[in-house]
């Protein structure tokens, strides 16, 4: 599976996704780029699915017109040491179908 790290996540999670073909934003050179013209380089560069910690992500654009899955990781503060408490969820969620759409991964 091809995932894209938005600029937000700790790089060492790179890492922790090693069973998949995981690149960053920086690695494509496309910092800086607005959310929609980010789904857009996505879909069109076959990326499978994006993982991000910004949480308004869902509430500002239509997934209707993006049909890529977007994990959406909820942590407190973001930190590696943070998000790899959700490593085993989002891991699951991978492994699964997954769901078009912004998906909210938090430690319960």
């Amino acid at each position: 599976m091809k995932l894209l790290l938005d600029e937000n996540i700790p790089h060492p999670l790179k890492k922790d996704l090693s069973q998949h073909e995981v690149f960053t934003v920086q690695d494509m050179g496309w910092q800086g780029k607005e959310n929609g013209a980010l789904l857009k380089l996505m879909l069109a560069n076959g990326f499978d699915a994006f993982i991000t910690a910004d949480k308004n992500l869902q509430n500002q654009q239509n997934f209707i017109n993006y049909s890529i899955p977007v994990l959406v990781l909820s942590v407190n503060r973001l930190t590696y040491q943070n998000i790899s408490k959700l490593l085993k969820k989002l891991i699951a969620i991978l492994n699964s179908k997954l769901p078009k759409g912004a998906t909210i991964i938090e430690l319960e």
